[in-house]
Parts: C-alpha cells; sequence; structure tokens
C-alpha cells in the first residue's frame, strides 16, 4: 500500500502534466545489469517476429569453410600424431556436415596421407576419390552376394531334380588346387632358367594417388598372366623401394601371398644387375621399331600409369642410362584411330608372352584395345595368319563380288538401263 500510494501521487501527476508517458516507464525489451523494478500501466504485449530477419547463412559458410578447418587442424601441437588425428578426423566430419563428398569409413593410413596434402582442394579431391571408391567396392560387394544366392539357389534345385543315382565317367576331376600348383611350378622353373622381364619401378614420384592404384592393378594383372602362361618371363621389380608406396599396396593387395610371391624384387637398378648390351627398354617415344622378338636380349617396361600424358618420361630415362631403346611396330600392322600409342602393362605383357611363344606379330598385337585401332594395315597378313579356312573362303568370296561388280560397271555404258 505504501508503495502503490508513492507512485499514485508522483509519478501519475507528473505523466498527466507532461500529455505523455512515452520514455517514463522501464519497458522490458530493454536490459540492465542488475535488478530492476518494472512498471507499467498496460498488460505486456508479446512483440511479433520480424518477417525481414534471415538466418546468418554468412557465419554458418565461415565455420565450415576450409580455410578455418585448416587453421584448427594447424592449431594442434606437433609431435601429438593421436591429437592430429582426431582433430583431422573432426574435419572430415564437418566436410560430411556440410555436403561434401566423404567416405564413411577412413583409416588412419588415409588420414595421414590426407594430412600431407599441400592445398584443401586437394583434400577435398582425395577424400572425394576415397568416397568412389568405397561406393564401388559397396556396390561389388552386394554384386557378389547377388551371385552366391543365385548359385546355391541353382544347386539347390540341381540337388532336387536329381534321381540318387551314382554318375559313372571315365573322365578324372581336375580340381583347381592341382592347377595352381602347375602354375607354380612353371614361374619357379622360369625364375631359374626363364627369360627375365624387368619391371622398372622408379616412376613412383611422377603418379598421382589414383594412377598409382592403376598401376599397382595393372602389375597383379601381369603377374597373374605370366603365371598362367606356358613359358613364362623371369619377373624382376627393380627400384624397387622398400616401405614406398609400391611396396605398401603391393603389401595390402597380396596379403599373406606377397612373401611368397614368384618373383625377384631389388632395390638395385636394372642397369646394375643385368649386362648393360643386353637391355632393351620398350617405350612408345622410341625412335627405333622393334623388327622381332630377340630370346636372348632382357627387356624393360616402365610401370608408369600417367593420365595426363607426359610424354618422353621413359625415353628420358632410358637416355640417361644410355641403354637401347625400341617401341612396338604399331603403325606397320594397324591403322590407329583415336588416343595414344600408350598401352597398358597388362597389355604389353601379353604381347611379349605371344610373341616369345610364336612369333607372329598379328596374332600378338591382338590385345591392341579395338577401340584404338581402325583395321589391319594388311589384309594378306591377316589372310596368312587366319586359321579358319571358312573365314578365309568368305573373305576371299566377298572380294571377288567386289571385282566382279567393278568389272561389270566398267563394261556397262552410260546412260543404259536395266
Amino acid at each position: 500500500m505504501f508503495l502503490r500510494s508513492i507512485v499514485r501521487h508522483s509519478v501519475l501527476p507528473f505523466a498527466m502534466r507532461n500529455g505523455t508517458k512515452k520514455g517514463l516507464f522501464l519497458t522490458p525489451h530493454k536490459r540492465f545489469p542488475c535488478r530492476t523494478l518494472i512498471l507499467s500501466l498496460a498488460p505486456k504485449k508479446q512483440m511479433p517476429p520480424n518477417p525481414t530477419e534471415k538466418l546468418d547463412l554468412d557465419g554458418w559458410k565461415t565455420i565450415m569453410s576450409p580455410s578455418r578447418l585448416q587453421e584448427e587442424v594447424s592449431e594442434t601441437p606437433e609431435g601429438e600424431e593421436d591429437s592430429t588425428l582426431t582433430a583431422i578426423r573432426e574435419v572430415v566430419e564437418r566436410w560430411r556436415l556440410s555436403g561434401r563428398s566423404v567416405p564413411e569409413n577412413i583409416s588412419e593410413e588415409q588420414l595421414k596421407i590426407l594430412m600431407e596434402k599441400p592445398s584443401n582442394s586437394s583434400k577435398l579431391q582425395y577424400l572425394k576419390y576415397l568416397a568412389t571408391k568405397e561406393k564401388l567396392k559397396k556396390a561389388t560387394k552386394i554384386k557378389k552376394e547377388r551371385k552366391k544366392e543365385a548359385r546355391m539357389e541353382r544347386q539347390q534345385q540341381a540337388k532336387e531334380s536329381e534321381t540318387g543315382k551314382p554318375r559313372n565317367t571315365f573322365l578324372l576331376q581336375f580340381w583347381a588346387s592341382s592347377l595352381q600348383s602347375l602354375y607354380k611350378w612353371r614361374t619357379a622353373q622360369s625364375m631359374i632358367f626363364g627369360q627375365p622381364l624387368v619391371f622398372d619401378m622408379a616412376y613412383e614420384n611422377y603418379m598421382t594417388c589414383k594412377e598409382m592404384n592403376s598401376a599397382v592393378y595393372q602389375l597383379m594383372e601381369c603377374e597373374g598372366w605370366n603365371r598362367r602362361a606356358v613359358d613364362p618371363f623371369h619377373l624382376h621389380f627393380c627400384n624397387f623401394r622398400i616401405d614406398g608406396p609400391y611396396h605398401k599396396e603391393l603389401a595390402k593387395r597380396y596379403g599373406e601371398a606377397w612373401d611368397d610371391l614368384l618373383a625377384t624384387v631389388t632395390e638395385q637398378s636394372h642397369i646394375d644387375v643385368f649386362p648393360r648390351n643386353k637391355l632393351i627398354y620398350l617405350t612408345a617415344d622410341s625412335p627405333n621399331v622393334m623388327k622381332m622378338f630377340e630370346h636372348d636380349k632382357i627387356y624393360i617396361i616402365g610401370s608408369l600409369v600417367d593420365k595426363n600424358t607426359q610424354t618422353g618420361l621413359s625415353l628420358s630415362q632410358a637416355k640417361r642410362l644410355k641403354l637401347t631403346t625400341q617401341r612396338l611396330p604399331l603403325e606397320k600392322y594397324l591403322n590407329w584411330g583415336l588416343g595414344g600409342k600408350n598401352l597398358t602393362l597388362d597389355q604389353m605383357i601379353r604381347i611379349l608372352l605371344v610373341l616369345k611363344d610364336t612369333g607372329d606379330w598379328m596374332e600378338a598385337l591382338k590385345f591392341v584395345p579395338k577401340r584404338k585401332q581402325i583395321r589391319f594395315t594388311d589384309s594378306s597378313l591377316h589372310l596368312k595368319n587366319e586359321s579358319d579356312t571358312g573365314t578365309r573362303t568368305k573373305l576371299f568370296e566377298f572380294r571377288n563380288r567386289q571385282e566382279q561388280g567393278k568389272t561389270h560397271l566398267q563394261r556397262t555404258p552410260a546412260g543404259s538401263k536395266h
């Protein structure tokens, strides 16, 4: 009551004399550092939201910007590897929340590779590559599971349809393990008596991560084709750096089989292992054309996958070592279409294996992709090496019909009608 009388006798007469109450009473929209009595004659009204107010997207962009994330990673103390990996993992998680293409699972080794990337764009590109690789791996796994289910279903149907009578046959079943033992025996013999074939592994610094993975995959294909050949080569991986990118990828993909691989792996250069006068470096940029396969020579293939087509890289390497260079006679036997004349590693070893066994260029160059060639240059060479007599007869009949048509057109006078 005492407070009410004070307000009534002091505040209200002053407000009536001035004719306004604006600025006199304390409004609930002002903030004060201490507790204050708020007086108002009118009931409180909730302020409507401002329709022009927008979300602060600039602040969100600033927080999620790669430069800010890079600064946060750089602020981690050096020497503490665990804390650094945790920080970069948080950065990857923030990139995922911001809509970047990031893999769901990333290993510590991949995080270390990510930390070594010099710029943010290269980091994002590497993460995009890992995400694409992860999607392909999942799709392949699902496809294998579906094939396995279909195979199990077919086997179940075959068991249900069988009458239960034992099948009698004079053929001896040949197991896959026996075939693998035969392949290993041939490869072991080639390591003692076979012709060497060298893969120069000195190009790992000239390739990106994606190109390195392609090179490793092609090397594994080369080892598989050589192991299944009738007369395999003795494979040598020279200039092979221990704990380098090639070593890490091959050991990871082969697993326990890497220690039992029937190939010679050495850190030495090929000029330190073999006589220089027997070495021939195969490169597409060489001015010398390979005329025939020489069994007493040692051929060298550069283990390089270059999507940017850095021409002359293997040729400069061979010239620096003063080695003889040769290139395949693709222009002599093929009309080249689109694309460069650089072949993959597995295509090269398949061509060399056929040349070693048969010496037939037309048969060996069948491994050149069809999209790069138009046709064989000399069709008579193709007919000479064609083993199918029916196909040869059809080709001759087609030629005879063409010649008869040309002769008929020449004999027919101009303007005559049939």
